[in-house]
C-alpha cells in the first residue's frame, strides 16, 4: 500500500528518507545501520522529522474532510516505522477507520436532498456534541456519582473535581504543544485518562505531559489549603490533603503512573536524586506515600531504561512538584483525608 500511495503522489523521490543520507542518531549521535527505522541505542525514530510533517499534513487533510487523501499520507508513513512499532500498529488503525469514513461519507452523498432538509438539527447535534464532548460529561457525571455514593455528597463531587484538574492539566499540556489529545475519560473506582499521540515525540517532552497532570493537581489542593486557612472548614482540608496524596501517588515512578513515564527521562544519577529527595520528604513529613515514591526510585535503578543522555529540567520539575505536594499534606490536619463526609 505504501509504493501505492507514494506512487499516487509522486512524492517517494521528494522524502529525504534515503538510508545513505543518515549517519547517525540526532538524539544520541549513535552511528546508525544503513537502512535503520530506529536507534538500536536510544530507540529514536530516524524519520521523526518527516513522519511529524507527514503527521501534520494528514491532519490538515482531515480536517478538510479530505480522508482518502489523509489515508495516502499515513500511507507514507508506514515505510519509515519499524513494522511491529506501536506507532506503525496505531498508523494502520487510523488508515483503516479513515477509509471506513470515506466509505460512509460517500454512502451519505448519495442522500444528500434529505441531509439538506436536515442540516439545521444535523448542524445543532454535531455543535452539540462538540461542545458538551459526551464521553467526557457522561463518564465524569458517573464518577462524580461513585464517589459521592462512597464519601457523601461534598467531600465525593470535590474529589471527582479534584481529578478532572488533573487530568486537564495533563490535556492541556498536550494541546498547548500542537499535539492532537482526546477530553479526559474517567473510569469509577479506578481513575482517569487521556488519550493522546505521541508519535515522534521525545522522552523529555513525555516526561513534561505527565509530570503536568501533579502539577495542575498540586495547584488545585493548594488552592483547597488556602480556602481552608480562609474558612477554617475541615472540608477544603480534607480535600487538600486528599489531593496532594493522590498526586503524590501517581508520582510513584512504576508501572502507568505518571511518575513511571516521567522517570524514563531520567538518569541513574538523576533517579538517585529522585530517590534521596523522596526519603528526605519522608523523614521530614512522615507521610508514608513519599517512601513508595523512594521505593519506586530504587527499583528504576536497577532498570536498564534510563537514557545515556538527559537534561536536568525534567529532574528539577519531577522534585519541585513532589516538595509541593509535601508541603500541603504538612500544613493540613493529619486527621482529614479520604473518608470525610
Amino acid at each position: 500500500m505504501a509504493v501505492r500511495a507514494a506512487a499516487a503522489f509522486g512524492m517517494s523521490s521528494n522524502l529525504t528518507i534515503a538510508s545513505g543520507e543518515v549517519q547517525s542518531c540526532k538524539r544520541c549521535g549513535r552511528e546508525l545501520a544503513l537502512g535503520a527505522l530506529e536507534c538500536a541505542q536510544c530507540q529514536a525514530l530516524v524519520h521523526a522529522e518527516t513522519l511529524e510533517r507527514l503527521r501534520g499534513e494528514a491532519d490538515l487533510l482531515e480536517a478538510q474532510g479530505e480522508l482518502l487523501a489523509a489515508r495516502d499520507r499515513w500511507l507514507l508513513a508506514l515505510p519509515l516505522l519499524p513494522e511491529a512499532s506501536s506507532q506503525a500498529k496505531w498508523i494502520r488503525e487510523r488508515i483503516r477507520t479513515l477509509e471506513e469514513s470515506a466509505t460512509a461519507m460517500a454512502g451519505r452523498e448519495k442522500n444528500k436532498r434529505w441531509a439538506g432538509r436536515l442540516a439545521p438539527l444535523g448542524g445543532v447535534a454535531v455543535i452539540l456534541a462538540k461542545i458538551l464532548k459526551l464521553k467526557f460529561l457522561f463518564s465524569l457525571v458517573a464518577f462524580m456519582g461513585f464517589y459521592w455514593a462512597l464519601w457523601g455528597a461534598k467531600f465525593g463531587i470535590g474529589f471527582a473535581v479534584l481529578i478532572l484538574i488533573h487530568e486537564m492539566g495533563h490535556f492541556i499540556d498536550i494541546k498547548r504543544r500542537g499535539l492532537p489529545a482526546e477530553m479526559p475519560v474517567f473510569l469509577p473506582g479506578f481513575g482517569a485518562y487521556v488519550k493522546w499521540q505521541a508519535l515522534g515525540v521525545s522522552q523529555e517532552t513525555r516526561a513534561a505531559v505527565s509530570l503536568a497532570g501533579p502539577l495542575a493537581g498540586w495547584f488545585a489542593a493548594a488552592v483547597c489549603a488556602v480556602v481552608f486557612f480562609e474558612t477554617g472548614n475541615g472540608l477544603w482540608a480534607a480535600l487538600a490533603w486528599s489531593g496532594a496524596w493522590l498526586n503524590a501517588l501517581n508520582l510513584i515512578p512504576v508501572w502507568v503512573l505518571d511518575g513511571g513515564q516521567a522517570v524514563l527521562a531520567l538518569s541513574k544519577v538523576e533517579r538517585l536524586i529522585l530517590l534521596a529527595t523522596s526519603l528526605a520528604i519522608w523523614l521530614a513529613i512522615g507521610q508514608t506515600v513519599f517512601l513508595l515514591v523512594a521505593a519506586g526510585a530504587v527499583w528504576r535503578l536497577f532498570t536498564k531504561d534510563s537514557p545515556p543522555h538527559s537534561g536536568f529540567a525534567t529532574t528539577a520539575y519531577f522534585v519541585a512538584v513532589l516538595g509541593g505536594l509535601a508541603v500541603v499534606m504538612w500544613l493540613m490536619p493529619h486527621q482529614q483525608g479520604l473518608g470525610y463526609r
